[in-house]
């Protein structure tokens, strides 16, 4: 007796991709979510690293970078340097901040479609009312992304810079994409809103300038006087402590004021920006400390001058002839007939 032998039932992948599709149509909102979800993030991170590339790229440049002709570029090239780093990192950290609130808002914008292609038309009307009034309301945060861009981008101010952005006085600490952090010298951190900034007085950019105005005794000799005050400065600008700080030669600018009171001489000094401070407590300490050795005592002001005459002291007020009040006040009956003589009867 012989077995047929049958060959094996082809398989049917026609019903394998149907049944594979069946379960993909079940699942297909989570997986529209979760691709959308995991592109986001591979996106968000590919993006950051782009820009931390550029940023790092451009800070290696800035470090090789020497050429120089003079001294004085020898001297302010160190300045734009840091001008340049500071400003590609803050660029940097906006730009990040950026892509990540684009790719979030993309990305759930895209995730409330998947799940109900139909909800933003249902809602048309509804849709169209948020919008404008969330339009009415990001203006202030347009405003201040856009403020805070233009800033960076045309280099008002960075990371470490001393600034004055009218209430909010003192160093930067973040400049982010709608807030910049100061923090002032008390240790108060102000949170200044990017759109309400409206002025920026930069202590930290190019050069700075020492401004000291010593008064000088009235009859001091004013030559001398000026004499002492620019050799000191002159000392100390030369010493190798602070000749890196001051990149210009001190200069006296002469008499700023006459008073009564005192001779004002100006003297001023050119340092590197964020020096002027400690360069300017310095050199007071020696300008007291020479004019002390040169015999110039400083006068004391606010006082009150007095030019030499006195006011004519007024006549004292007599006090009344007693008697006299008290013929005054006698009758006219009473009154002595002074036509008869005394002897007579």
């Amino acid at each position: 007796m012989r077995l047929a032998v049958t060959d094996p039932a082809p398989f049917d992948w026609t019903a394998f991709w149907g049944s594979v599709g069946e379960f993909i149509a079940h699942f297909e909102v989570f997986f529209s979510v979760s691709a959308i979800i995991i592109g986001a993030v591979v996106l968000r991170i590919l993006l950051h690293f782009v820009i931390r590339r550029v940023v790092n790229r451009v800070v290696s440049g800035v470090k090789k970078r020497q050429n120089v002709d003079d001294t004085q570029a020898i001297i302010a090239s160190p300045l734009a340097a840091v001008r340049v780093v500071q400003r590609t990192r803050t660029l940097g950290s906006v730009l990040n901040n950026v892509v990540s609130v684009v790719i979030v808002i993309v990305a759930l914008l895209l995730s409330v479609t998947a799940i109900n292609p139909n909800i933003i038309g249902s809602f048309a009307l509804i849709t169209a009312a948020l919008g404008a009034g969330l339009g009415f309301g990001a203006q202030n945060i347009v405003k201040d992304v856009l403020n805070g861009l233009f800033m960076v981008a045309e280099d008002q101010l960075g990371v470490g810079d001393v600034v004055d952005l009218g209430e909010a006085v003192g160093t930067v600490e973040q400049v982010g994409i709608r807030v910049t952090q100061v923090r002032d010298v008390d240790g108060t951190l102000w949170f200044v809103r990017n759109g309400e900034i409206l002025r920026v007085g930069n202590k930290s950019q190019g050069w700075a300038r020492v401004i000291i105005d010593i008064p000088a005794p009235y009859d001091s000799d004013v030559q001398s006087v000026q004499d002492t005050l620019l050799k000191t400065a002159i000392e100390m600008a030369s010493s190798q402590q602070w000749r890196r700080k001051i990149i210009e030669k001190p200069e006296i600018w002469g008499l700023e004021s006459i008073s009564a009171e005192a001779l004002v001489i100006r003297l001023v000094m050119k340092t590197r920006p964020a020096d002027q401070w400690e360069v300017a407590r310095e050199l007071r300490y020696r300008l007291i400390k020479a004019l002390d050795l040169s015999g110039v005592n400083l006068p004391a002001l606010n006082r009150v001058v007095f030019d030499g005459q006195r006011e004519p002291a007024a006549a004292p007020i007599e006090a009344p002839d007693k008697g006299a009040d008290e013929n005054s006040h006698e009758s006219p009956d009473k009154t002595p007939d002074r036509s008869t003589p005394r002897g007579s009867t």
